[in-house]
């Protein structure tokens, strides 16, 4: 069966620039730990990247929430430096689901499938969601541990959301 780890939004605004949080900063070593234990059982990585553009304030999201983030080719849109050796496939995002990833994962035919990253109430349950949308029957599980939401209370909100939805939640 094809594995897939799905790193997501783990950039430098979500972590320690405009909207980073201390709970972010804390995954940052079990997410590293996470991608290199299952690249050596012979899994298959993906990076999503959010993206905006300079315009991004003029955006419905921007509209939301005014805090510039991730806009292309800055900073903040990198990967934090902890994760930017490690190798896999990246999926640039304009919104909080990628369904280039979703098409990418039902092409390559993944029964199993997990999602470690930021923000787990927002781009982490959205891409989620959509993977079981593409892949109904594959497991799809969110290792909690390596996850970090807006706020704690949203992170564990999101959590619930997932299980009640039978995303398997480690």
């Amino acid at each position: 069966m094809k594995k897939l780890l799905v790193v997501v939004d783990m950039q430098k605004d979500f972590i320690d620039g405009s909207l980073g949080t201390e709970e972010a900063r804390a995954i940052v070593p079990a997410v590293k730990a996470k991608i290199l234990s299952r690249q050596a059982d012979g899994w298959d990585v993906a990076f999503t990247l959010d993206t905006h553009g300079e315009n991004y304030l003029s955006t419905r999201e921007g509209k939301r929430l005014p805090v510039p983030h991730c806009i292309a080719e800055t900073d903040g849109w990198e990967l934090c430096e902890e994760l930017g050796d490690v190798k896999g496939r990246y999926f640039e995002k304009n919104t909080f689901g990628s369904t280039d990833l979703g098409a990418y994962a039902a092409s390559k035919g993944y029964g199993e499938i997990e999602l470690v990253g930021l923000c787990t109430d927002i781009c982490v349950i959205a891409n989620a969601f959509l993977l079981q949308a593409y892949l109904p029957e594959a497991e799809i599980s969110v290792d909690s541990s390596c996850c970090a939401g807006v706020t704690p209370e949203s992170h564990e909100a999101a959590l619930r959301a997932m299980k009640a939805c039978q995303v398997t939640v480690k």
